[in-house]
């Protein structure tokens, strides 16, 4: 019904533009539902939008939008209210359209095509392969699948991508910190380093590689050791002493046999993750490698065209980008003293690829610790010559898990999980996926595990897939008592739908389009977890007052398609969300 009002209050405004009332333009107004409905059905601000270019008053220009409106049997009555609200009466026999509606398009029932096709490029959990996701990793996968599928789901032509982040200091120092596990495989008795990375996985790792080389890379460990500067807990400093290994594990080595310890830790932990996302719902279109950016000479071309447009400059034998110039805090290093280029030398390289790949939007979602970081980003997309605007950093805050009322430690010596998989076997992925998207994305969550696995009506994502079963089994129970049902009958008698509970669930199943659309574009999905946990709430309280299978044929089929629409816009809901829909629970 909105979109209906939204093509004839347009239809009017162009009517006014051709008679030169308003000035040629494109305008966007809106077009909401009343909250009292002595003032109508829905409500539009218009004419007040449109009074300025107009230079008319709005009201006057209201009765100029109304006078110019076309003719539709579902408007019973316009009126013109306050400053200049127009508000629209619908015809009470227009709500049962929207039962109809659902049955004819079924699973496409609130896609639209809003996005028309617009190019979207979605990066999201991106975390570094030096080991398995861990919770918080969780929250920005489930947010950021779900704000792809809502913007696919309203027509963007939308790409997923995963930045491997397979070059740099933090992959040298897992690499060395697999070969002194497979130094230890070998028999040699080594002190591992303060800050190398410790976890279970880096002895499989370890092991795997031990069994496939033997002996071929070891080397003693006094010569691993030799002129190593001391580590902090022998009064040294623990970043010298970890870059120095890394170092010697390079020169003992060489080129091929660090590469093979290298891609043993980085292959076995990539695959990881992706089987990890792959099991939470979660797939892309592309895993982009760093190491490409610098292998094929983009972060080169990067730094070259900031270059070109004056933007870099030397001091003190480093590379520095103006960045300060454009938005940011301070300058910042591109290339350092030694000649290796920082971090943010191969994002700059990365978002202009994106842009040189044509994406009309880019959409990063980022931990809300790397809040600082927009700046000098945005700042990089300016220099390179593109609108800053195109980039939408998307902030994602931590999750703190309790059981119960007590808070988990999520220390990884604490033996309590802090793994995503370790999440998933707890609560299953559907709790998981629906609590991580509960809440906006910027506001800190609670995650309660005991809530989410209890099947009581205080969890909520068991709440609203109970409300799909729940209509599964009234179906079951039809056929049970050897009742058929009558699809067109029903359709034929909805006018019988007359009951309080009956009303409210038409008038929230015919919502269902706008939240979706108006999660989609607000990068919200938040919004359809409310939606639904409410259409949820409406069913189960008509179920516990009302009898579907009643004796009355017409009633019973109109009550029938009813629930079925409920049906199918929950599973619409749930599936967009990649949440299952169970048929009995």
């Amino acid at each position: 019904m909105k979109k209906k009002l939204e093509t004839l209050i347009q239809k009017s405004v162009e009517a006014l533009i051709n008679q030169e009332v308003i000035p040629s333009a494109s305008y966007t107004f809106s077009i909401e539902r009343t909250r009292d409905p002595q003032h109508g059905d829905y409500a539009t601000n218009a004419a007040m939008l449109l009074a300025k270019p107009a230079k008319m008053n709005p009201r006057q220009l209201a009765e100029k939008l109304v006078a110019a409106l076309p003719q539709d049997s579902a408007i019973t009555k316009v009126d013109i209210a306050g400053p200049g609200f127009i508000n629209f009466y619908m015809d009470s026999s227009s709500q049962f359209d929207i039962v109809k509606r659902i049955h004819e398009l079924g699973p496409e029932f609130g896609r639209s095509q809003v996005g028309a096709g617009k190019k979207v490029q979605v990066e999201f959990v991106s975390a570094n392969p030096t080991g398995p996701l861990h919770v918080g990793h969780g929250r920005g996968a489930a947010y950021g699948s779900a704000v792809a599928d809502l913007l696919e789901a309203t027509g963007f032509d939308v790409h997923r991508e995963y930045y491997v982040n397979d070059a740099g200091r933090q992959m040298d120092i897992l690499a060395t910190s697999i070969w002194l596990r497979y130094l230890e495989e070998c028999g040699e008795a080594v002190r591992f380093p303060d800050n190398g990375y410790r976890g279970e996985y880096v002895g499989d790792i370890a092991r795997d590689l031990f069994r496939q080389v033997r002996d071929d890379y070891r080397r003693p460990i006094d010569l691993v050791l030799e002129n190593i500067p001391a580590d902090e807990i022998q009064g040294g400093d623990k970043e010298a002493h970890i870059d120095a290994l890394i170092a010697k594990a390079k020169a003992l080595l060489g080129v091929a046999a660090y590469r093979d310890v290298f891609n043993a830790g980085l292959n076995n932990i990539l695959e990881d993750i992706r089987n990890d996302l792959r099991e939470f719902g979660v797939d892309y279109q592309c895993w982009f490698s760093e190491q490409q950016l610098m292998d094929d000479g983009s972060v080169e071309q990067a730094l070259a065209r900031l270059q070109a447009s004056g933007h870099l400059y030397q001091k003190d034998g480093a590379t520095w980008f103006a960045s300060s110039n454009l938005g940011d805090e301070k300058d910042r290093v591109v290339r350092r003293e030694n000649g290796q280029y920082t971090y943010f030398a191969s994002d700059i390289a990365y978002h202009m690829n994106k842009l040189d790949r044509g994406f009309e939007q880019i959409i990063d979602i980022w931990g809300a610790d790397h809040h600082g970081y927009i700046p000098r980003v945005k700042a990089a997309i300016q220099a390179l010559g593109a609108d800053a605007s195109k980039l939408k950093v998307l902030l994602v805050q931590f999750a703190t898990l309790y059981r119960g009322e007590e808070k988990v430690q999520m220390s990884t010596r604490s033996g309590e999980f802090v793994t995503l998989r370790q999440l998933r076997d707890e609560v299953g992925k559907d709790a998981a996926r629906f609590f991580y998207v509960m809440r906006r994305s910027e506001q800190h969550m609670d995650f309660d595990l005991q809530l989410a696995t209890s099947k009581t009506n205080e969890n909520p994502v068991f709440y609203v897939q109970y409300a799909h079963a729940r209509v599964c089994s009234v179906f079951r129970q039809l056929v049970e008592k050897g009742l058929t049902r009558d699809i067109p009958s029903g359709m034929a008698h909805l006018q019988l739908l007359s009951e309080e509970h009956e009303l409210g669930l038409m008038s929230t199943l015919e919502r269902y389009p706008e939240v979706l659309e108006r999660a989609a574009l607000t990068h919200e999905p938040h919004q359809l977890i409310l939606y639904l946990r409410e259409l949820a709430n409406d069913f189960h309280t008509y179920y516990n007052a009302h009898q579907f299978l009643v004796e009355d044929d017409n009633l019973r089929n109109a009550r029938l398609n009813l629930i079925a629409a409920v049906r199918q816009v929950l599973a619409n809901g749930l599936k967009l969300l990649n949440i299952n829909t169970p048929e009995a629970m």
